[in-house]
């Protein structure tokens, strides 16, 4: 089973290496990773995608991720409520005659053009891996010329509250 696991850790140098490392040392396949910076300097966010077959697993792996020394803080967020996103760019042969029919086919997925030449059109589409392979498929009849794909990025939604949850009770008397 897929699990979306997010890993705050001290930006320097190993890092990366030592988590990825301690991944391949427990025989997980890592599906997609992603790092970047975060709010705060010196601190960086790795957002996994891993396929882990049980839960023991599951919890062996977050412990076993939670003591290595650079890192903060371990989250498994595949059960909550999520905005995760991908990027691709996708070149597509698309010679003059069959741009407009192209580009009304792949509308719905709301792609940006960055790039175009006389037979070939680069979009990107960014969104839902799902909705990444699917754009693929409907583009794949026409040619894909070259294909790159950053990896998931996610983070947790932010509860919301009602008005009468969070409003001060003077104003609701």
């Amino acid at each position: 089973m897929k699990r979306v696991i997010t890993v705050t850790v001290i930006n320097q140098s190993g890092v990366l290496n030592r988590v990825t490392g301690l991944l391949m040392k427990r025989q997980f396949n890592i599906e997609s990773i992603t790092v970047g910076h975060t709010e705060q300097p010196n601190i960086s966010k790795m957002t996994l995608v891993v396929n882990i077959e049980d839960d023991v697993k599951l919890e062996q792996l977050i412990k076993q991720l939670s003591k290595q020394i650079d890192v903060l803080k371990v989250n498994d967020i595949t059960d909550k409520s999520i905005v995760l996103r991908e990027l691709a760019l996708v070149k597509v042969v698309s010679p003059p005659n069959l741009r407009l029919e192209m580009n009304a086919i792949v509308e719905p997925f709301r792609p940006q053009i960055v790039d175009a030449s006389k037979n070939v059109v680069t979009y990107q589409v960014v969104g839902h891996p799902d909705k990444i392979d699917a754009f693929i498929e409907l583009v794949r009849p026409y040619g894909i010329k070259e294909l790159t794909r950053t990896g998931v990025t996610a983070t947790v939604r932010e509860v919301q509250q009602s008005f009468y949850e969070s409003a001060p009770l003077s104003l609701l008397k």
